[in-house]
């Protein structure tokens, strides 16, 4: 098991291993595995790509983010310029139908509202803004439409682990009532618990998931 020294040292080094992260004006901080990322980044993006680092080294129990966005001077925009850019990011894309989403932007933060019927087209919205100028923030509080009870939902999803998370997956418990899952046991790590959640939200009928999964290493 890694010591808290250990696990820093190792998250310093994968932010300075990620090239679309600036690790100088990061810094971090680990407690009981718990890790605090806190600084500036220069845009929404590359807070984005530092937790998704910080998550990909073993021994991250937990990531609390604390980083705030510092736009520099050339890529500050209006909100209308913002908000245009994003309805049309989101024309262009094929994973949600037309003016199925709505979006809103106050003070560079993008929120996206609406309703969808698959977790993978919430996921994409977010990313087809994400990466856009000026943007500070993206709240996606897209909702998924109720598919009500699928018959054979809890064990798709467990057949999904078997398959992603080898023998991990006996240690993962399904609950499903309704279009609603629910996931407790325990994981080795947040790549693991990510494996898990993603076999739930890709089975027909789910509605939401909510995730009680422990790091245990």
């Amino acid at each position: 098991m890694k010591s808290d020294k250990q696990v820093q040292q190792d998250v310093l080094a994968e932010l300075d291993w990620e090239p679309s992260v600036n690790a100088a004006h990061i810094g971090v901080e680990v407690k009981g595995g718990v890790v605090t990322l806190a600084g500036h980044v220069s845009s929404w993006a590359e807070k984005h790509h530092a937790e998704q680092a910080a998550q990909r080294v073993s021994g991250v129990k937990a990531l609390a983010v604390e980083m705030d966005v510092n736009l520099p001077g050339v890529s500050k925009r209006s909100d209308s310029d913002i908000a245009v850019s994003a309805k049309n990011a989101l024309e262009w894309t094929t994973f949600a139908p037309n003016n199925a989403v709505r979006v809103k932007v106050e003070g560079g933060q993008v929120t996206l509202t609406g309703d969808l019927d698959w977790e993978y087209q919430r996921q994409a919205t977010g990313r087809a803004v994400r990466y856009l100028l000026g943007v500070t923030g993206v709240n996606n509080q897209i909702t998924l439409k109720n598919a009500g009870s699928s018959k054979g939902v809890q064990s798709n999803i467990e057949a999904a682990l078997k398959r992603r998370a080898h023998e991990d997956a006996q240690k993962v418990t399904v609950t499903v009532k309704g279009g609603d899952v629910t996931l407790t046991g325990s994981v080795h790590s947040m790549d693991e618990r990510d494996v898990a959640r993603g076999a739930a939200w890709r089975s027909p009928g789910v509605r939401s998931v909510t995730d009680e999964l422990a790091i245990v290493y």
